[in-house]
């Protein structure tokens, strides 16, 4: 008798596909319950349900889209609430998609699994326990770096008090690294945006969690031989260069003259802002610009940036980088006539092409689907709501300011997306790797017309 899939690999929830959401739904409705407590609010009053479930939501899926100020809605102990779910989520999500990838690896036959760790010098398979030891390692010693250098800085040169100081720096060096864009301030950072000594280090947290720790893992082993990088390291380290430059040099030329954003700052501050701007769509979420008041095209770049997103395997969300620019590979391919995708001297293999386009696919309906809806119930333009939509969707967390005045189906909406943008890539790409089989039959092959 031929057992079923689910008794092959154990109970439903077990099966990978199904546990990484399981487990942030359930983080999430333990902190939806922590923030409906009264001491979690600053008047000692119950935050509205839908209120708490977003801000949860939010912070579990490390994208800082909020519907209440931060820093004067929430208490301190709604405050630390906070920071404990985006610290829990943005390590869940890197040990979580590594580990998936390790398991992804092991289910393949041994042939292809030997060919698979030859060709691409990843993670060893039997390095579970070192995984997640490292994903905690980096992630305290990146976070107590950050913290280090913002705790004086903000004491000294900003006048809080040390208490303040240390509070607001630990606070944002953690939800920098995690990618989770939440701020303490009202503004984001915009009251720092002629600081450098406080964006720079924000920044390099952005980046450094969002590259992802296959990546961060090759650097630790082989940093002086990047001939012996794998070809995902090279896409995600390439990719990111590319993008930033690209995002950096667009928002510069839009925004030069607009005196809302960086028409007014001084030339060596506007080049930075630009560049703040750049790095936190690629997931960072926070602001040192008026977001609102960002130009169309400005805009657009923006969403463009988004929905790509940042590494895999990493706090940032998007698409990831890999996924973009492998569906790059095979566009050139095409152009060229060439009969199979190459990448750094390396062929890609034909499930990893599926596997790009699924995700690319799924996130385009994501987004569609997404901004229908909010333009059905809400009066916003639609760049306005495809921003916010995108945001949410490749959990970002920048906003042109509408998230909050939206009704609670709106919000609702937007939960829904960052929880699927959160899961959803890591899901698809593991469920499909896990499917793959090999027919024992063809069928008879027929090509439709293309274009």
């Amino acid at each position: 008798m031929m057992q079923s899939d689910e008794t092959v690999r154990g109970p439903l929830w077990l099966h990978p596909a199904r546990a990484v959401p399981l487990a942030f739904v359930l983080a999430i409705l333990a902190g939806t319950a922590v923030l409906s407590l009264p001491a979690a609010t600053a008047e000692g009053v119950r935050a509205p349900l839908v209120t708490a479930l977003f801000t949860a939501t939010s912070a579990i899926c490390v994208t800082g889209l909020v519907v209440v100020d931060t820093g004067s809605y929430w208490s301190p102990f709604g405050q630390a609430a906070i920071l404990l779910m985006f610290q829990l989520g943005g390590l869940g999500i890197m040990a979580g998609a590594t580990l998936l990838g390790l398991l992804v690896s092991r289910r393949l036959p041994l042939s292809r699994r030997l060919l698979v760790k030859e060709e691409t010098k990843s993670l060893r398979l039997s390095d579970v326990r070192a995984v997640v030891l490292l994903v905690l390692v980096v992630t305290l010693a990146a976070q107590t770096m950050v913290a280090a250098i913002l705790v004086p800085r903000l004491r000294f040169a900003h006048g809080e008090s040390w208490g303040e100081a240390l509070w607001n720096g630990v606070f944002h060096a953690v939800s920098a690294f995690n990618n989770a864009g939440f701020s303490t301030y009202s503004d984001s950072l915009m009251r720092f945006a002629l600081d450098p000594v406080i964006l720079v280090p924000v920044m390099a947290a952005v980046i450094l969690g969002g590259i992802g720790f296959p990546v961060l893992h090759e650097l630790r082993e082989r940093w002086r031989e990047p001939v012996r990088w794998s070809v995902h390291a090279k896409i995600t380290l390439l990719g990111s260069a590319l993008l930033l430059i690209l995002g950096f040099g667009a928002i510069l030329a839009t925004e030069w003259t607009n005196p809302f954003t960086l028409g007014d700052l001084p030339p060596g501050a506007r080049a930075l802002n630009a560049m703040v701007h750049s790095v936190m769509t690629r997931s960072g979420g926070f602001n040192t610009v008026d977001t609102f008041a960002l130009r169309a095209e400005s805009l657009l770049v923006s969403d463009m940036l988004m929905f790509v997103g940042a590494g895999s395997a990493g706090t940032g969300g998007g698409i990831k980088i890999t996924t973009f620019f492998l569906l790059g590979f095979v566009v050139w391919a095409e152009i060229r006539g060439e009969p199979e995708t190459s990448a750094f001297g390396r062929r890609i293999g034909t499930g990893a092409q599926r596997q790009a386009l699924a995700v690319a696919f799924m996130a385009v309906l994501l987004v569609g689907f997404g901004t229908l809806a909010l333009l059905a119930l809400t009066p916003y333009s639609l760049d306005r709501v495809l921003f916010e939509v995108i945001s949410a969707a490749a959990t970002v967390g920048l906003s042109t300011g509408i998230t909050p005045h939206l009704p609670p189906s709106g919000q609702v909406i937007l939960v829904v997306l960052m929880y699927t943008g959160r899961v959803g890539t890591i899901t698809v790409a593991t469920a499909l790797a896990l499917r793959a089989s090999a027919l024992r039959y063809r069928y008879p092959e027929e090509r439709p017309i293309v274009g």
